[in-house]
């Protein structure tokens, strides 16, 4: 099997680099992302609608929109594939009709991020690496030490102070050697502590940001790939994401048009790029219209959605381009909203996911509320990662449950006054 990539671009100088010189970082170290670029013409021919209905429905269904040049070296632990579910009772609640919901927390480790980690330590066997590094929130890292144990690989992780015990248990477990970092603020310690190390030990560089890995931006377009199968080869209006580094945004858009570029498509629905108030660097510079790599850093990060805390936006050019392109949107919303959300969507469809996952419903919520969404319109909410991800947020929320003896009475006392109903 050979890729069906032509060439690498920097999104920034315009340098072009090939496969075979194993490219990672652009050598001006400009903070520009190697955009890959694909020969459409080839992939027309070997991935036709016919041969994918025939293919199973994950991640590598989609084996020539990703940049790996061998199938022995893809590293799977059965990503993709995820439900998109139609929220009836969510769409009622909201007083909308075509609210769709896509289930990212379905992913081995609970989160989207698998969907670049495979791709991007496929990428790192394929290179012949022995090392993995990388600077996350904690899903990011979570990822890449599940694969990389998969793969044989040892990892090394730098986590924010903050990151949750979920995630950082979950590292630990697949023996990732972590490490939490101090000092968040304008200049994000674990980019610098991945930074040094990859430079000093020629470690392989794997975060879920595009300029010092473009690879794993690659994979999680097959969210875009698998809403439009399945919503019948169609679009919808609008799809709503979460956004920290701008990555996930980038991957979505270059998703819808690869498949536009194919003929499965059109056009491309409307992008709503979704921040918390505490930390919305892209936000900020999308309504100041920043120019591209000048824009500010966040000062001093502080939400509840801790995956969604990176003080800049590193793939934000590829953002600005899929708002521009698809007349979309970016908006912050208050930490107490992603709370709402975070209820509603366990209440009314059984999803339990994390703050930082549900982000993008809290916007959805908010732009309804300023007629920005028509309730008319066909919605997809990107659920990025699973609310156990987050333990120390979650019981925050949540508090505990009461204690009772074991009686009808003391049952009932409770029931009325800890939960204010009686029987």
């Amino acid at each position: 099997m050979v890729s069906y990539v032509k060439y690498l671009k920097c999104s920034r100088c315009g340098r072009i680099y090939y496969l075979h010189e194993k490219p990672i970082v652009c050598e001006n170290d400009d903070l520009g992302r190697l955009d890959i670029h694909y020969d459409y013409e080839r992939v027309k021919e070997a991935m036709t609608k016919e041969v994918l209905v025939k293919r199973p429905f994950y991640q590598w269904r989609y084996r020539e929109l990703m940049p790996v040049s061998d199938d022995k070296h893809i590293v799977t632990l059965g990503e993709g594939g995820t439900p998109l579910i139609k929220a009836k009772r969510l769409a009622e609640k909201l007083g909308v009709k075509n609210l769709y919901l896509k289930d990212e927390t379905r992913n081995p480790t609970g989160s989207f991020k698998d969907r670049g980690m495979t791709v991007a330590v496929s990428m790192a066997v394929e290179f012949g690496y022995k090392v993995t590094v990388t600077a996350s929130s904690g899903n990011a890292a979570a990822a890449l030490a599940a694969y990389s144990a998969k793969a044989g690989l040892e990892t090394y992780a730098f986590v924010i102070e903050e990151a949750g015990y979920g995630k950082v248990a979950q590292l630990l477990f697949y023996g990732a050697k972590v490490f939490r970092v101090k000092g968040l603020g304008r200049e994000d310690p674990t980019v610098k502590m991945m930074k040094i190390t990859y430079r000093r030990y020629g470690w392989y560089p794997s975060p879920s940001f595009g300029p010092y890995n473009p690879y794993q931006i690659e994979g999680p377009k097959a969210i875009s790939y698998e809403i439009v199968e399945q919503l019948r080869w169609n679009i919808p209006d609008w799809v709503f994401v979460p956004v920290g580094a701008a990555a996930l945004l980038t991957s979505v858009w270059k998703g819808f048009r690869d498949f536009r570029e194919l003929g499965f498509i059109n056009d491309l629905p409307h992008l709503a790029a979704i921040q918390s108030i505490g930390n919305a660097p892209f936000v900020r510079a999308w309504k100041e219209k920043a120019e591209p790599f000048k824009i500010k850093p966040w000062d001093k990060p502080e939400t509840i959605a801790t995956g969604l805390e990176d003080p800049y936006p590193w793939d934000h050019d590829g953002g600005f381009k899929a708002l521009n392109e698809t007349n979309g949107v970016a908006e912050s919303v208050p930490d107490e909203l992603i709370l709402e959300a975070m209820k509603l969507l366990a209440k009314y469809e059984g999803i339990f996911a994390e703050p930082s996952g549900v982000a993008s419903l809290a916007g959805y919520m908010e732009l309804l509320e300023n007629g920005v969404v028509d309730k008319g319109d066909t919605v997809v909410i990107l659920i990025t990662g699973h609310g156990l991800k987050d333990p120390d947020i979650v019981k925050k929320v949540s508090g505990d449950a009461p204690t009772i003896e074991p009686t009808l009475e003391d049952f009932e006392k409770t029931l009325r006054e800890f939960y204010g109903q009686s029987k």
